[in-house]
């Protein structure tokens, strides 16, 4: 009987032997519970911003309106250089010069120096035929000049002037006030109108009305 009991006590030590060794075997095979600890893997470098071609994006490269572009010519400066074209045919009595300052239509009207109106184009190309062969060493000065727009297509120019030339062999001087109206014809700038008055009128011609008097000085 006692060596049956010893003979079972020794098969159960046996076998919690082996359970413990099996146990602690398994221990350094498992996977660890512990949280691992991952380096983060480096952000990648961002690049650096380049200017949009014109395909990405057409609005950061817009070319700059005409209104700006380089070289283009003022309304007023554009008038003024048509006005000057005018006085240089008038200087050297070109007749080509000094009617094609003007605009080619039977509209036109010039209320001359002298009284007399000239009507339409033909008729002032005839008159500058027939007086500018005549005229010598001409010497035209303008002063007080202004240029006002009216507007994008029509322009205002007033003057004083001074002319002196040799006409027919005989000297002669006149001065008087200028008003000549430009119209944009196409890409050109033309005089449409003309008058021009001397500066001291004929006290005779000039009606009681608009004759000017002198208030009288007073007495002490």
């Amino acid at each position: 009987m006692v060596k049956r009991f010893l003979v079972i006590v020794s098969v159960a030590l046996a076998g919690a032997s082996f359970a413990f060794a099996q146990n602690t075997n398994s221990s350094t095979t498992a996977p660890s519970t512990r949280t691992r600890t991952v380096a983060p893997k480096p952000s990648p470098t961002p690049r650096p911003a380049t200017k949009s071609t014109d395909s990405e994006a057409g609005s950061a490269t817009q070319k700059p309106k005409a209104s700006q572009a380089a070289g283009q010519v003022a309304p007023s400066s554009a008038v003024l250089a048509a006005f000057n074209n005018l006085l240089d045919g008038i200087r050297h009595a070109d007749v080509k010069a000094a009617t094609g300052a003007y605009q080619n239509t039977p509209r036109l009207v010039l209320f001359n120096y002298n009284g007399t109106v000239t009507r339409g184009w033909d008729q002032l190309k005839q008159n500058r035929e027939a007086s500018y062969p005549e005229m010598k060493d001409v010497k035209l000065d303008v002063r007080d000049l202004r240029v006002t727009m009216l507007g994008r297509d029509a322009a205002l120019i007033t003057c004083l002037w001074t002319q002196s030339m040799t006409f027919r062999g005989t000297p002669e001087t006149d001065s008087g006030r200028m008003t000549i109206v430009f119209r944009k014809v196409g890409k050109d700038w033309k005089a449409i109108h003309l008058h021009t008055s001397p500066d001291h009128p004929d006290p005779s011609r000039i009606p009681q009305s608009e004759q000017t008097t002198t208030p009288p000085k007073s007495t002490p």
